[in-house]
């Protein structure tokens, strides 16, 4: 069961242990999703931060194509 998490800091440093991070951009709203060997976190943010945040994550980027 995925976990939802709001604190981006967390986030960030999660991805250290991650495989990837898969990338959702929705009208309202972006969607990322951290991939860890055990457990899927997920994070939702405005869509203008997402490429901010994605700069600082320290694994494989992959995003949806639409």
């Amino acid at each position: 069961m995925p976990s939802e998490i709001t604190d981006v800091d967390k986030f960030v440093a999660m991805s250290a242990k991650a495989k990837y991070c898969y990338v959702q951009r929705l009208k309202q709203t972006a969607k990322l999703k951290l991939r860890t060997s055990s457990q899927l976190y997920t994070l939702k943010i405005e869509p203008l931060r997402v490429d901010e945040i994605l700069k600082k994550l320290q694994c494989e980027i992959q995003e949806k194509e639409e």
